[in-house]
């Protein structure tokens, strides 16, 4: 027996169901009403017109949202649909995403802070039909950005992927003095071996970072500093993020020592120069502003800051600049001269100096040949340690990289 099932026609099938009906042959009978009566010979089923599954869009931010970080990434994520393309734009500038696995979309570029975005994502229904979902957001307003700059030591800026000796902190500085707390938690060091370490801050705005003993050869040091949308303090915010690394090479460590005179070179442990010396000669004097001056060479381990292969060196660096004091002097052109504080110490070559290997005679600096002196400008890196011994004057952590001087557990915190 054949069975005959009901089918409600909408409204704007009706005219083609009527149609369909007078062109019958006998299958179905049509009424009044627009009601068509059709036969399912195959397996009794009802035809019906497909609907599409419902679609649900989801934009990260929130339209409307205001005071949004930068570096948090737009997304967007479409359920009962497929979503073609994304686009995300400020003014001119547009934002780059990628289409993941999973179907979502998520931006690759960092955004900018004070900027409205417009999100505009289009997407297809389960029968093929486009649409497209508009929304708006915008970043946060700082009062004011900090930019972050890494430094081998206040005269030099770490130049990333070269080679430091085994005395060089990690250094980063801010533009503005920022909150230490937040700050630290900002900047990311990763070393290869790994080592345990501390922050020092130099100042309000500069930070150092160290292990417990000097680097060993070899070691890989990367610094991150995500700073983009971070809160650094009152109304202060990182304006992107920044990012070094360098690499430490052999371990030079120099002792010079004030009773011997004798400084002696060791790499990765070995000694491999023994070189004549003339250290500071003791005693001081009273500077310009009323400031004792001491003509010891400071005690404990400097670091490598600079190599200049002429310095003219004058008393008026330190304070004495009147040409009828007894300790006045200027001396141009002084050769191969390897820095290893801000106040003017240095390695360098003194061939007027008879006294190497006997007495301490000069000023502060450590006097060499004019072979040894050639030797170490041409060997020394930035970074290298000179460690001066028997002195009674110490090396202030401040004055050049004092940072070895101080004992691990007293380094900052």
């Amino acid at each position: 027996m054949i069975q005959r099932r009901k089918v409600i026609i909408g409204s704007l099938g009706v005219a083609a169901a009527a149609t369909a009906a007078g062109c019958s042959s006998g299958g179905g009978k049509a009424n009044g009403d627009n009601t068509v009566f059709t036969e399912s010979v195959a397996n009794n089923e009802v035809v019906a017109p497909p609907t599409a599954a419902p679609i649900e869009v989801t934009v990260t931010p929130a339209d409307k949202a205001t005071g949004i970080s930068p570096a948090k990434p737009v997304t967007v994520a479409v359920t009962g649909g497929t979503l073609k393309s994304v686009a995300v734009t400020t003014g001119k500038t547009k934002v780059d995403g990628e289409l993941k696995s999973d179907g979502t979309w998520e931006s690759t570029d960092d955004l900018a802070y004070d900027k409205t975005y417009k999100v505009v994502a289009t997407i297809t229904d389960s029968l093929g039909a486009s649409s497209t979902k508009t929304t708006t957001f915008k970043t946060l307003e700082p009062a004011h950005t900090v930019d972050v700059t890494f430094q081998a030591n206040g005269l030099a800026s770490i130049k990333t992927g070269k080679t430091y000796g085994a005395g060089q902190p990690v250094i980063v500085a801010f533009s503005r003095a920022v909150d230490k707390n937040a700050a630290e938690k900002a900047i990311q060091i990763t070393t290869s071996p790994s080592v345990e370490g501390k922050f020092y801050w130099a100042d309000s705005t500069t930070v150092h970072w160290r292990p417990a003993k000097y680097w060993a050869a070899g070691t890989t040091i990367k610094v991150k500093v995500d700073g983009l949308g971070v809160r650094l303090g009152k109304g202060l915010y990182g304006a992107k993020n920044a990012s070094t690394n360098f690499r430490i090479g052999r371990q030079l460590i120099a002792y010079s020592d004030n009773r011997t005179h004798i400084t002696k070179v060791f790499i990765d442990g070995k000694l491999v120069r023994t070189m004549k010396s003339s250290l500071g000669r003791g005693g001081g004097t009273t500077g310009a502003n009323g400031q004792h001056i001491s003509f010891w060479t400071a005690g404990g381990p400097h670091v490598v800051l600079s190599k200049e292969r002429y310095h003219t060196m004058s008393s008026s660096s330190y304070g004495v600049n009147d040409p009828s004091n007894p300790n006045y002097y200027v001396t141009d052109n002084v050769e191969y001269c390897t820095r290893i504080t801000y106040s003017g110490e240095f390695l360098h070559a003194a061939p007027w100096n008879g006294s190497l290997g006997r007495a301490n005679l000069s000023h502060g600096c450590i006097n060499l040949s004019m072979a040894d002196a050639k030797w170490v400008y041409e060997n020394f890196i930035l970074g290298d340690i000179v460690d001066v011994k028997n002195s009674p004057r110490k090396l202030p952590i401040y004055n050049g990289l004092g940072d070895w001087t101080v004992s691990f557990d007293k380094y900052g915190h």
